[in-house]
């Protein structure tokens, strides 16, 4: 009975996780072809060929861009696409080297967002912060709801305030979604723990051996992907105290469970 329930437990964390670790990503062949004549005759860090951007934002987004590249070196340029793509040509147009990014929104694709990133920059932004920011903000989720042109600028945005504070390990912020992955995470947590704390002898109140035991299973739930993404995220306290709630919460339910399952059937008689 134990043995049993202990395997689809594993198995369901197992498929849980699985099915969380695969990242959607697209990368259109921005860099394919030369069509030159796509690209305007005057000197700008933003080329919105998709019209995803109202006159308005590119406006304001190329004074930012240029700001920007002036206080800090980092050359930061934005490309919209659809049908049409300048292909390499935007390489000589803008110039990209060692300390540019380029970002380039294509809908044609799951996801719009994709960059090219100088070697310089991934020493301060490595590569999984790259994939986590074409997921967050790229994904058609985030697109329906908020729009492309949020999608880019909010994406620039962070790349700026990454870029001056000297680098990011992670994504800075703790989207709604990913808070719910991780009290999920911290409940399953509790529940496995709760079921290895299971008195197993007589007299026994606490099986602190088997809880040991599977620590490294709930611990890896708990905080590892738990609290580890939160803390790592943002500096509020009310997410922390949530998770922690969800944890104690599964681990107590677990735990009392054979008293429920005692008491149900002599009640019924």
């Amino acid at each position: 009975m134990h043995h049993s329930f202990w395997r689809r437990i594993l198995a369901f964390v197992t498929v849980f996780f699985l099915a969380g670790s695969i990242w959607a990503t697209h990368s259109p062949s921005a860099y394919a072809y030369d069509n030159p004549e796509l690209l305007p005759a005057t000197p700008t860090p933003v080329v919105d060929l998709a019209k995803s951007l109202t006159s308005v934002q590119e406006e304001k987004l190329v004074k930012e861009l240029e700001q920007f590249e002036a206080e800090t070196g980092w050359k930061l340029r934005v490309l919209t696409q659809y049908d049409r793509s300048p292909g390499r040509a935007v390489i000589k147009f803008w110039g990209l080297d060692d300390k540019s990014v380029l970002l380039v929104a294509d809908s044609r694709g799951g996801n719009i967002l994709s960059f090219s990133v100088g070697d310089a920059v991934y020493e301060l932004l490595s590569r999984t912060f790259w994939i986590e920011l074409q997921t967050r903000f790229g994904n058609l989720y985030f697109v329906r709801e908020e729009g492309e042109d949020q999608a880019i600028l909010q994406a620039m945005e962070t790349v700026k305030t990454c870029l001056r504070q000297g680098g990011c390990a992670v994504v800075p912020g703790l989207p709604r979604e990913q808070w719910i992955l991780t009290l999920i995470t911290s409940v399953i947590g509790g529940i496995i723990c709760g079921l290895a704390a299971q008195p197993r002898e007589e007299g026994q109140i606490f099986a602190w051996q088997w809880a040991l035991i599977f620590s490294p299973l709930w611990g890896i739930l708990f905080i590892a992907f738990g609290l580890g993404p939160v803390v790592t995220r943002t500096s509020e306290w009310l997410p922390i105290i949530r998770n922690i709630s969800g944890f104690l919460i599964g681990a107590l339910v677990a735990y009392l469970s054979p008293i429920f399952s005692r008491s149900s059937p002599s009640a019924e008689s």
